[in-house]
């Protein structure tokens, strides 16, 4: 296990109260309950360009990469880091289906990198300390997609 800096844990407990701001909070919350794609055209529909929703998926995905930057320059101690936060894979896992796609689209195959690089490493740490946790966490992660949009639906009338 790493050694940590006072600086490091400054900078995480600052990250962390960061998560806390209104705004960011609202943005996460929706990101959670509504970013369920699995094409391009399902972002078009759930967070098309100029919505809200599109500002709250662009906060999310620019906080995590943001974060995902920091801590894979090492500014932040690894373990520390892992030990603590597990949000960024779940926003990982429900872009990954659309990944491809926005590279392509933006020319940009360097997009999301650092996420995606801080996730594989996440995962991997995660599956030596408690094998198969991963797809376990995928399964839960699963059903709670599948019961939102069942509860939305409900709530829809259909």
């Amino acid at each position: 296990m790493g050694q940590a800096t006072n600086e490091q844990v400054n900078l995480m407990l600052r990250l962390y109260e960061d998560r806390r701001e209104p705004r960011l909070r609202e943005a996460r919350d929706w990101f959670s309950a509504n970013f369920h794609v699995k094409t391009a055209e399902d972002v078009t529909r759930v967070c098309p360009p100029g919505s809200q929703g599109n500002v709250y998926m662009r906060m999310v995905l620019g906080y995590w990469e943001m974060v995902a930057s920091i801590v894979n320059r090492g500014l932040i101690d690894e373990d520390l880091f892992f030990e603590n936060t597990g949000e960024q894979w779940v926003v990982f896992e429900q872009v990954k289906p659309v990944l491809d796609a926005w590279r392509a689209m933006f020319s940009s195959p360097k997009f999301l990198s650092n996420l995606e690089e801080q996730c594989k490493r996440l995962e991997a740490w995660r599956e030596k300390r408690n094998p198969g946790s991963n797809e376990a966490m995928r399964k839960v992660l699963a059903q709670m997609q599948q019961a939102t949009q069942a509860a939305k639906a409900q709530a829809a009338g259909g």
